[in-house]
């Protein structure tokens, strides 16, 4: 990989005596650096979800990813497995060399514009060298990224277009797409818990969209399965205008273009316990692994955990009982916010760390969660207080990356 030697010491120190500046104004560079860029390039707007924007989660986002750069820019290999997953990203939207100049011009413009006269002939100096050295740590990986996939058995880069077979309604807010390539060439493999971007053009928007979900089924060479939850958007709130589409447009027979599978929330191979947990729509990921798992080791002992408001818009509810009915070492547990029927679910409430120790037999575990975000961090403390090693926890973000501490 392209290494920080390439830099001299000067611009080093001046790109790390700017940490403390970035961790005071990090959000407010990258908001303006996405109005500029929308400004100059309204071009790649398709290859941002613009509702992330919208809800400030990219700025957010993209800050903390500039200041773990500028903070380790002396050693990047300390970076390279957050460079990796980001990369998974960018490979499945189609990122290339060519808009990391776009990015840089932007960002630099973004910093003097709101450090004003803070900004120094030598920090932009610095920060202009410093940002190339990054640029090509991503462009490296993200190379190697796209020939592996180009050269995988069914593989493809770009975008390839898929039929919907089937069309499945799987609770109140949650449909399935079973999709095969319009070609009937074949598809390739992929780890459960990646995921492939959708592509489609919706008359209201003056841009392309792109979504990222994940695969909900097992890894096989006849077809994808998608499991879309339905959010709320119109034309001037892009939030769901994508899941909307879906859900009321797309037809079994119509075609959608999508990318190669990606993504580094995969499941390992290790014998110790599994204990799955989702929320809401985030069991695509785990479900895909509960299906797999119960091929490929089928005397792994196996958790699955799933919380929802309610049973009405619990998705996937039948596959995951009769997985559980069927394997003898696979324990399924269903929590609901709000529940009438107390038979329907294994507690009324939230997941908490009591009721985990009183239904999984130990910590020693490899522990995968997914849902939104309030949920991943009430997950995410309850397994640090109960003094699960870091190691054994895996999660998975749907949008920008966030800090769960």
């Amino acid at each position: 990989m392209t290494t920080t030697t390439q830099l001299d010491i000067k611009t080093i120190e001046t790109v790390k005596a700017t940490v403390p500046v970035l961790a005071e104004h990090g959000t407010a560079i990258t908001t303006r650096f996405y109005q500029l860029l929308f400004t100059n390039h309204p071009e790649l707007k398709n290859i941002f979800n613009q509702s992330n924007q919208k809800k400030g989660k990219q700025p957010v986002a993209l800050a903390n990813a500039v200041y773990t750069a500028a903070a380790n820019i002396d050693q990047l290999e300390n970076i390279l497995p957050v460079v990796k997953q980001i990369s998974y990203k960018h490979r499945s939207l189609n990122i290339k060399p060519e808009h990391y100049p776009i990015v840089g011009e932007n960002l630099l413009k973004a910093m003097q514009d709101v450090l004003k006269e803070a900004a120094t002939d030598d920090i932009i100096s610095a920060w202009a060298k410093a940002y190339g050295v990054i640029a090509d740590v991503f462009i490296d990986v993200e190379k190697e990224m796209y020939q592996q996939t180009e050269n995988t058995f069914g593989g493809w880069t770009g975008y390839r277009n898929f039929t919907v077979i089937q069309k499945e309604k799987e609770s109140d807010v949650i449909t399935s797409f079973y999709l095969k390539p319009v070609d009937n060439k074949a598809i390739p493999t992929y780890e459960p818990g990646q995921y492939v971007t959708v592509k489609v053009d919706i008359p209201s928007i003056p841009y392309t969209c792109q979504r990222q979900y994940s695969l909900s089924c097992k890894p096989n060479s006849e077809f994808f399965r998608l499991s879309v939850k339905r959010e709320d958007g119109i034309a001037n709130n892009p939030d769901g205008v994508v899941s909307t589409y879906l859900h009321d447009s797309v037809e079994e027979g119509d075609s959608i273009a999508l990318s190669a599978p990606a993504g580094n929330f995969v499941l390992n191979d290790e014998k110790k316990p599994l204990v799955l947990l989702s929320g809401g729509v985030g069991l695509t990921p785990l479900t895909s692994m509960l299906e797999t798992v119960v091929e490929q080791q089928p005397n792994r002992e196996v958790y699955y955990i799933h919380a929802a408001q309610n049973q009405n818009v619990h998705g996937l509810k039948d596959a995951v009982k009769q997985i559980a009915d069927q394997h003898d070492n696979v324990h399924s547990f269903i929590v609901y916010e709000k529940c009438e029927d107390q038979n329907a679910c294994d507690k009324v409430g939230f997941v908490d760390l009591p009721w985990l120790q009183s239904v999984l037999p130990t910590n020693e575990a490899s522990f995968y969660f997914c849902g939104p975000e309030p949920f991943m961090k009430a997950i995410n403390k309850a397994l640090k207080e109960w003094n699960v090693k870091d190691e054994d926890i895996h999660y998975e973000f749907f949008g920008p990356q966030s800090d769960l501490n």
